[in-house]
């Protein structure tokens, strides 16, 4: 019974691509960042080959690593979580989804209240925490819902859950997810629900996404086509807005995301468990928290253990990211254009760096090459170049 368990660490970045500068993201490295950090121990993974990895200059080579691994450079335009992971399953976007560094057009916004009968404030690129202290209560005193975007391709909508009760919410997200089609497709439409009150705002665990639909097949589509369970563990089933996918499960962060995998691990079932721990990411990269970063990478090396030790004859185990976000790139707090890592590892297999590959596709060709499937889509799988 063949298994592949897909973790995606998400935004852990391994160094810049060489068109980093376009993006103005000069000089980043997750990767580097976190290792300055006195919290930063991955043993386990530097075991697989994590330092190994071409143009990898921190940490301690390996002199007998364990895993396959391979230095990801992504072929699609941009730098954000659709984007990367749509990539992985086989997707190429030639061009960046579209983003709204000065606001959203005026007769967008005009639609969006036509439809949902409330009013809007802010408009304009925010932090999701500076933005509900700034906001919430204007908010709270006039109903009105707060919209706003960041660097990357993103409508969110913040609102009080005592004001806009949460599944209220959720429907504005998918009005605004109708209209954000075509030439204003943003990659994710974010539901942000928060709690509190006089200025003191916390954003609850509730957060939803609503992405748009995949335009193309992806390696998810074509396992769940051929009979295969397609698990999807945390935002991926926003991410692929729940296309070719069998199963999922949300959660609240890593350590949740972590536990389910550990479940998925003790279950039988033949195909992929996609996984996707998000607080690398939302808690600490975009908040330029090295330690909080060091720290939660710390505490999966810690829990890799217990993954390897379930691993089956016939599982594999692959390690990889999105996209970067350098914590210690004070010039910003957004995503940031970076190679990723790549790590696989099974029982059986034979360890081996692949060199640098030209497309995150190459996982997708990988997964479905272990089943016997053909790949729809432009990527090449790295099995038969670990024999």
């Amino acid at each position: 019974m063949k298994r592949v368990f897909l973790i995606v660490l998400d935004s852990f970045g391994i160094g810049e691509l060489p068109d980093a500068g376009e993006y103005g993201d000069k000089g980043t490295n997750t990767l580097a960042s976190v290792t300055g950090s006195p919290y930063f121990s991955m043993p386990h993974m530097g075991k697989l080959g994590l330092f190994n990895i071409d143009g990898v200059d921190v940490g301690e080579k390996e002199s007998d690593p364990i895993g396959v691994v391979a230095r990801m450079k992504e072929a699609s335009k941009g730098k954000d979580t659709t984007i990367g992971h749509w990539e992985i399953a086989g997707i190429y976007s030639g061009k960046p989804l579209p983003t709204y560094p000065e606001g959203f057009p005026q007769e967008v916004l005009l639609e969006f209240t036509k439809r949902t009968g409330r009013e809007i404030l802010c408009n304009k690129p925010y932090s999701g925490t500076e933005v509900i202290r700034d906001y919430g209560d204007e908010h709270v005193r006039t109903g009105k819902l707060i919209v706003y975007t960041s660097a990357d391709s993103v409508f969110q909508i913040a609102a009080h859950e005592e004001v806009v009760p949460v599944e209220e919410l959720y429907r504005y997200c998918e009005i605004a997810r109708e209209l954000l089609q075509g030439e204003h497709g943003v990659g994710r439409v974010i539901a942000r629900p928060f709690i509190g009150k006089n200025g003191n705002y916390t954003r609850t665990p509730r957060r939803h996404d609503y992405s748009l639909t995949p335009p193309g097949v992806t390696m998810l589509d074509q396992l769940s086509e051929n009979g295969y369970t397609v698990a999807a563990i945390g935002k991926i089933k926003d991410i692929f807005a729940g296309k070719g996918i069998t199963e999922f499960v949300y959660t609240k962060g890593n350590e949740e995301g972590i536990e389910r995998t550990l479940e998925y691990l003790d279950k039988d079932f033949e195909g992929l468990c996609f996984i996707n721990l998000v607080d690398y990411d939302m808690l600490y990269g975009h908040r330029n928290d090295v330690d909080g970063y060091a720290k939660a990478l710390t505490f999966f090396d810690e829990q890799l253990t217990m993954m390897l030790s379930k691993l089956r004859e016939e599982d594999i185990l692959m390690i990889t990211a999105d996209h970067g976000c350098d914590p210690g790139y004070v010039q910003s707090t957004d995503h940031s254009r970076e190679y990723t890592p790549f790590i696989m590892c099974g029982r059986g297999m034979k360890p081996k760096n692949l060199g640098t590959r030209e497309t995150f596709a190459d996982i997708g060709a990988t997964v479905l090459d272990y089943f016997g499937i053909k790949p729809a889509f432009a990527g090449t799988s790295m099995l038969w170049e670990e024999q």
